[in-house]
């Protein structure tokens, strides 16, 4: 329901080239609509790519940054999916969000400076960076940008709030309802089928965000696979009946009822 840095910690993170060519620059992007604010004119746009440092590939299980390592710029997914997870008092993973193309990475340090989880890549990925004291300066003069960023920010929040709501008093198959809608959504927003894609992040992965086991997310999605409103194939999703799963994930249906008059 959704951070990175010279200072690495793995090897299996790498710069591209510094020197940007043509199709790299953000203007050409196919994550332009996306990423960026539209009416930016064409002065604009150029200063904007004079800022946009390089492509980073991180390949999958790689971390992209971690907790307390240094903010110097925000990373904008070009490709591939991630996590941002924390580690809880007995030291285990406690999911935050997963990010995936068109999305940006690091906002959990701009207050303080410093990274207050860890980003680990999914799957092999590419991030563009973003220097943000840079991009703090081109504010002042593009105001349009600066309000996109808000916008963004804002958008985190309500990430956030939402994540909040789940593990407050939602039942088990609203919470896996309302993420699967979710998930939908943001793929129909990149151009992508709301109703058929693939997971990204495992079961467990999926339980630690929604505070599930492992087994309720099996026993959920073989309900919701025998009730008729998904098909599922190993991490392969087809939402068979989009209406009734946005229904139950605003909980005016149960999996297997009827709706509330």
């Amino acid at each position: 329901m959704a951070a990175t840095i010279p200072i690495l910690s793995s090897d299996a993170v790498q710069a591209a080239p510094a020197c940007a060519t043509e199709q790299d620059r953000c203007s050409v992007c196919n994550l332009h609509s996306i990423c960026l604010p539209t009416g930016l004119t064409e002065d604009e746009m150029q200063r904007l790519d004079g800022i946009i440092g390089r492509r980073r590939k991180v390949q999958r299980g790689a971390n992209l940054y971690r907790v307390n390592e240094p903010f110097l710029r925000l990373y904008a997914i070009r490709i591939g999916h991630f996590k941002t997870y924390q580690l809880n008092t007995g030291g285990e993973q406690q999911v935050t969000g997963f990010q995936m193309l068109g999305e940006l990475l690091g906002f959990d340090a701009i207050g303080s400076g410093r990274h207050h989880c860890n980003a680990v890549a999914l799957e092999d990925s590419e991030v563009c960076e973003i220097p943000f004291a840079q991009l703090e300066a081109l504010f002042a003069d593009i105001p349009t940008l600066l309000r996109h960023f808000h916008r963004l920010m804002s958008q985190e929040i309500m990430r956030e709030q939402s994540a909040m709501l789940l593990l407050g008093g939602m039942r088990a198959e609203q919470r896996l309802a309302v993420f699967l809608v979710n998930i939908g959504a943001r793929y129909a927003a990149r151009g992508y089928s709301a109703t058929s894609f693939q997971l990204r992040m495992m079961r467990e992965e999926i339980g630690n965000y929604l505070g599930l086991t492992i087994e309720s997310i099996s026993r959920l999605l073989a309900r919701f696979k025998k009730n008729g409103l998904l098909k599922v194939a190993n991490r392969e999703i087809t939402v068979l009946d989009p209406v009734r799963l946005r229904a139950i994930a605003a909980g005016t249906v149960q999996c297997g009822k009827t709706a509330r008059p």
